[in-house]
């Protein structure tokens, strides 16, 4: 099932803001990687702009990469099977993680710092996804108790390399998506009757997030700020973006998209995501809040 959530959040994948006298329009940019068949980005961008992406392209699957003013510096994990490699977060330090499928087909959490890659698995279990990192080192994801990853579940690593599981009330299956700076946790769940939900867990407490009216929710990310992103379906079954601040959310959606979702959101607010259009095609985007006057 965690294709339904990560490629959900990952590959499914303007409105004006306004406080005071201050109008928030946005500017939307689309990001393919050059050749690829699919794009989408995956997370970020930190503050310096820099986002994590991944691509198909013929005969190739899961390439990953670091995106940063126009130019894409490649991510995959040296021993990765053939299913490849998808990054997910990058930090303020330049700090990439994510996941790669092994020769077998067993995927497992990495890390890449300053140049270097590490494995992280969750102790015993059968499958790993690394999601998020907070400034402090903690570290968010799920772990599978199945090879085919269907069986997943939140988890919060510590500083110190203590795993913690944990799932939203009433969840057969949950993954954590980010952790901010003040420890907050946003990610996703479905319920025994196969409806997804956003969580929020902060100081212990979980609180649901539910877009009004939606089928479904994903929480994609969230920023220092709380601002939240993700993505959901409406009555028709249509899946849009929004953005949850301040307990107000806004939807938006890619011009022309049949298909936006969020997946990364910085302190300045600028987004990420991917959207597909008219003909079925996968393009990342960066939504850029632009102040007029």
């Amino acid at each position: 099932m965690t294709k339904g959530f990560r490629l959900f959040a990952i590959c499914m994948i303007a409105l004006a803001f306004a406080t005071s006298s201050i109008v928030w329009a946005q500017t939307y940019t689309t990001v393919d990687y050059p050749g690829a068949d699919d794009t989408s980005l995956n997370g970020g961008p930190n503050p310096q702009g820099a986002a994590v992406g991944s691509y198909d392209a013929p005969g190739i699957a899961h390439n990953g990469f670091v995106y940063y003013k126009g130019k894409f510096a490649p991510v995959n994990y040296p021993t990765a099977g053939p299913l490849g490699t998808v990054p997910l977060w990058i930090t303020t330090q330049g700090t990439v993680l994510g996941w790669y499928w092994d020769p077998a087909g067993a995927q497992h959490g990495f890390l890449l710092q300053s140049g270097q890659y590490t494995t992280v698995d969750f102790p015993g279990k059968a499958g790993t996804n690394l999601s998020g990192m907070s400034p402090s080192g903690e570290i968010v994801g799920e772990y599978s108790n199945d090879v085919a990853f269907n069986d997943f579940h939140s988890f919060v690593r510590s500083r110190t390399g203590q795993f913690t599981a944990f799932d939203p009330p009433g969840a057969v299956v949950s993954y954590a998506a980010t952790i901010n700076p003040s420890g907050a946790i946003v990610g996703s769940y479905n319920t025994a009757d196969n409806v997804s939900h956003g969580y929020l867990l902060y100081k212990g407490k979980f609180t649901t997030i539910d877009f009004p009216g939606a089928s479904g929710t994903y929480s994609g990310a969230n920023n220092p700020e709380g601002d939240i992103v993700g993505g959901y379906s409406d009555s028709s079954g249509m899946e849009h973006a929004y953005l949850l601040r301040n307990g107000v959310f806004t939807s938006f959606d890619f011009a022309g998209a049949i298909y936006t979702g969020a997946t990364g959101i910085n302190p300045d607010g600028t987004i990420v995501g991917a959207y597909i259009d008219a003909a079925g095609k996968i393009h990342g985007f960066i939504r850029t809040p632009r102040r007029e006057r």
